[in-house]
């Protein structure tokens, strides 16, 4: 996300002396997820953030395939992955390939205190489907709500506290950065007229909070699809000031103002973030097709090239029979798909459509997990069946 910000103090030039009142040098960190060939920020720490007093054996975490049956149709209840209090392991990978892996989340509890998180493998885009709170990072902090997408870049130590017990989560973990979709941006990177958003929408951080302590702070880091518990001499959140491009941030599905036209629009209008090898829908609240002939439901489509899983948020849907609240149909490359029987004909002369989802198109197959087979609904892939 190209948008400069800054917050705290910073010196006038960077690399150069920035000193703390008793004459001691403030420890600068370039943090960037490409290299030095990307976006970045320069944090300046009151401690140098490479203190590591103890580390423990990794335990591996990667999702494994529980079938390679990738070619059928399939809905899962997501609300029917059970709450936990342990915020890491409330997390349940239900689909995954190279690119991507999908979960959903139902935490009881926050991470804070001396416990902190680090994806350190991928950007993380966690959309808040009910629960209020805080995300606290070296950046600052963004309060969230429903609706919020917290885009969190790889390698950003963070706490995140619920106000709620109640809080259900859905998780895009991308191998690749997290990105406006170039057509939205200007070549300097402002976003356009024409996008669905602006810079308005962007919720950055702010209330930065200087923590100066020593002791032992716990960062459970994942890398290479293992959880790592790696201790801190120093707190992780002792940043005096930072400016740059690369840090996290939050904007609302609410605020995706939808492009509509005379006749049935194709789903890339519907795209909030790009990333490789797959893209990030938000389908919203919109009035229908104007065409006098229009048909407002999608016709039937063949998807040859990608696997296509769209989370229900809230609404009804016109091309859907019985959607439930967080429920996800994953509809795979290589067999089409489109309404149900019946959703077409209902569709003409409707308005308007109150439909909330999330929607994430992958270029490459997704398989499932174990946790998917348990919330699976059976007999979903012949739904489309005339009777």
């Amino acid at each position: 996300m190209a948008h400069y910000h800054t917050l705290g103090q910073i010196p006038r030039k960077r690399h150069t002396q920035f000193r703390k009142p008793d004459g001691g040098l403030y420890a600068e960190q370039l943090f960037s997820t490409e290299g030095f060939s990307s976006n970045y920020s320069l944090l300046y720490h009151i401690h140098p953030p490479t203190q590591i007093v103890r580390s423990e054996e990794p335990v591996d975490i990667s999702p494994q395939p529980a079938t390679d049956n990738i070619l059928k149709h399939r809905c899962y209840r997501g609300f029917n992955v059970k709450p936990e209090s342990d915020f890491i392991k409330a997390k349940k990978t239900v689909l995954f390939n190279s690119d991507v892996h999908l979960s959903l989340s139902a935490p009881t509890q926050g991470l804070s205190g001396n416990l902190f998180y680090k994806n350190a493998d991928c950007d993380e885009v966690i959309f808040i489907h009910e629960g209020t709170g805080v995300l606290k990072t070296q950046y600052g902090q963004i309060r969230f709500e429903y609706g919020d997408y917290l885009v969190i870049p790889r390698g950003t130590i963070y706490q995140i506290q619920f106000d709620t017990e109640n809080n259900r989560l859905f998780i895009i973990d991308s191998f690749s950065p997290v990105t406006f979709p170039k057509r939205y941006l200007s070549k300097y990177g402002q976003l356009l007229e024409h996008a669905p958003y602006c810079e308005r929408d962007i919720k950055k951080p702010e209330n930065l909070e200087t923590i100066d302590e020593k002791g032992e702070y716990e960062i459970k880091m994942k890398k290479n699809g293992k959880l790592y518990s790696i201790w801190y001499g120093t707190h992780p959140f002792d940043v005096i000031g930072w400016d740059g491009y690369e840090y996290p941030y939050a904007i609302s599905i609410h605020d995706f103002e939808p492009i509509t036209g005379r006749v049935h629009q194709p789903p890339p209008v519907h795209q909030h973030f790009d990333a490789h090898n797959f893209v990030i829908c938000s389908f919203v609240p919109r009035l229908y097709d104007y065409h006098p002939q229009s048909i407002p439901a999608p016709y039937n489509h063949s998807n040859i090239d990608s696997d296509e899983v769209l989370y229900y948020v809230d609404g009804e849907f016109m091309s859907r029979k019985h959607v439930e609240r967080g429920m996800i149909t994953l509809h795979p490359g290589g067999i089409p798909h489109g309404p149900h029987p019946g959703a077409v004909e209902k569709s003409i002369g409707q308005k308007s459509t109150p439909e909330l989802a999330v929607m994430v198109d992958t270029f490459r197959p997704l398989y499932m997990t174990q946790t998917a087979i348990e919330i699976e609904m059976e007999g979903y892939d012949k739904s489309w069946m005339e009777h």
